[in-house]
């Protein structure tokens, strides 16, 4: 059998060396060449990434297209994938094609800007197929450097502060989860994560500092864990970086960052913290409902006072990122099967509505909400996509944003009533801003002279949306695509998540 998840891990990084080293000079062919061949390179990905998914056994829990092989000392090369983790190897593959095709009209060191994205794939690619430990973080801490690159060479007036501070905020997290690492590799002897998963790491509980920590050496572990993962996603209140970094990047590094990038710390918390780690996660449950509560109603209500169309949706982003949290550690089928279409989702519809603010912001240049309105006299095409995609952010039955959050409140429901009360309230407030920015952009009169002679989108830019617009509605309207793929890993999850918590009650009593 072809090592399918080596072709498409690395496949990316064989364009960006091609672009590297074959594209010569920077006048307009060479940038013309570069765009073709980050082109080409995405979309034969997302072919070769096809078998993958086409082969994959719906009712085997386990990890497949598994490939092993052993390099230095205790690092080795073990990729595989479950029911999990192939669905955002899919949205990566989906997704970066759109990106290029989004990003022609970029004119500024086109070259280096396509390799940047083209290594970017690679290591969000590995990310999700890793079963090495140490494989993980390498894969998980490069990304920082091209999407670093990418907001800070081609992004707004303020690139350099909003590059430093994603790359600050997101490696100083990552850093206590390479202790955390460094200790399960002494008490566990292995890196390998298929053998982690059966590890029972210690929860008895511990004095430190004066203080008994209930849950002892895995509590410890999964506050390491949880200080990278809930920058990486991010929750409330590490969360500053995300409007910042969103502001100044350009379009398609915006589009990555919402759809992609944000996962990884759901991700993180489903491979590592849930299954690894389960008796602290248990105990710590209700400070993430506290905290993903605060995000929702919170950053909920901030997107009502912004004047920028993607801060708004920034904030946004932050806000239903809530919802995965809370699915995640509510430990339950309908949390958990909802944190993860919920994920896949907010892929589609943050990446559209990214997109929608790129449409506008290159034709007139400028975010600002009260620069708009009217838009639907001179694009109506536009102003109906808008439409599906705010409909689809607000949760509405048919879209897939709708299935997304009623799982996840179902299944939060079942452990924390208050948690879910106040997660709903957030939904009230979405439709409010999402709606409230609508309004402003598309309806009202045509009266600023700027957008009197405005165009609708081109072809270019309806086919790029097309993808998404597909996504969006069938996924809302036929769920069991995602939920029947992922269901024998998350009962595997799950079932493993139980036994550990009916062992440490027995060996209580």
């Amino acid at each position: 059998m072809l090592p399918y998840l080596s072709i498409i891990i690395f496949l990316p990084l064989i364009g960006a060396l091609i672009v590297m080293l074959l594209v010569k000079g920077n006048d307009a062919q060479a940038a013309q060449n570069a765009r073709w061949t980050a082109m080409f390179t995405t979309i034969f990905t997302f072919i070769l990434s096809l078998p993958v998914l086409i082969g994959f056994d719906p009712t085997d829990p386990g990890f497949q297209f598994v490939e092993k092989r052993e390099w230095l000392g205790a690092l080795s090369y073990h990729v595989g994938v479950d029911g999990i983790s192939i669905l955002f190897v899919m949205l990566t593959t989906f997704l970066m094609p759109l990106v290029i095709w989004a990003s022609w009209g970029v004119e500024t060191r086109v070259k280096e800007y396509m390799v940047a994205f083209l290594v970017l794939e690679t290591l969000m690619i590995g990310v999700f197929c890793a079963l090495d430990m140490i494989l993980f973080y390498l894969f998980f801490e490069g990304g920082l450097i091209p999407m670093f690159l990418i907001i800070g060479i081609w992004g707004g007036k303020e690139r350099v502060y909003a590059a430093f501070k994603f790359f600050l905020y997101t490696l100083i997290g990552s850093l206590l989860m390479l202790v955390a690492m460094i200790a399960m590799f002494w008490d566990a002897g292995t890196t390998d994560i298929t053998a982690l998963l059966k590890h029972q790491f210690a929860s008895t509980p511990v004095d430190f500092l004066g203080w008994q920590v209930l849950g002892g050496f895995q509590t410890f572990l999964w506050l390491a864990f949880f200080a990278s993962f809930a920058v990486k996603m991010p929750m409330w209140p590490v969360h500053t970086w995300l409007p910042d970094a969103h502001v100044q990047a350009p379009t398609a590094g915006s589009v990555v960052l919402a759809a992609i990038l944000l996962k990884m710390g759901g991700y993180g918390f489903l491979r590592f913290s849930l299954p690894m780690f389960p008796i602290a996660s248990d105990l710590m449950a209700d400070f993430v409902f506290v905290l993903s509560a605060i995000a929702i109603v919170y950053t909920s209500l901030v997107a009502l006072m912004q004047e920028d169309i993607k801060k708004l949706i920034a904030y946004s982003s932050v806000a239903h990122m809530g919802f995965v949290t809370m699915g995640i550690f509510a430990a339950n089928r309908q949390g958990v099967d909802g944190a993860i279409f919920q994920m896949i989702s907010h892929g589609f519809i943050s990446g559209a509505l990214f997109l929608c603010v790129g449409v506008i912001y290159d034709r007139m240049h400028t975010r600002e909400i009260s620069a708009y309105g009217g838009l639907v006299v001179r694009m109506p095409l536009y102003a109906a996509i808008f439409l599906l995609f705010t409909m689809g952010n607000v949760g509405l039955p048919g879209t897939s944003g709708f299935v997304g959050e009623f799982l996840t409140l179902s299944g939060v429901f079942q452990v924390s009533t208050w948690t879910a009360f106040f997660a709903t309230t957030g939904v009230i407030l979405s439709a409010g801003y999402a709606l409230w920015l609508y309004k402003r952009v598309v309806f009202g009169e045509l009266i600023k002279g700027g957008l009197k002679q405005i165009q609708d989108l081109n072809r270019r830019e309806a086919a790029i949306f097309a993808p998404l617009v597909a996504g969006t509605v069938i996924l809302g309207v036929y769920p069991s695509l995602v939920t029947d793929l992922i269901g024998p890993s998350v009962e595997a999850l799950l079932a493993s998540v139980d036994a550990a918590r009916e062992a440490t009650q027995l060996a209580m009593k």
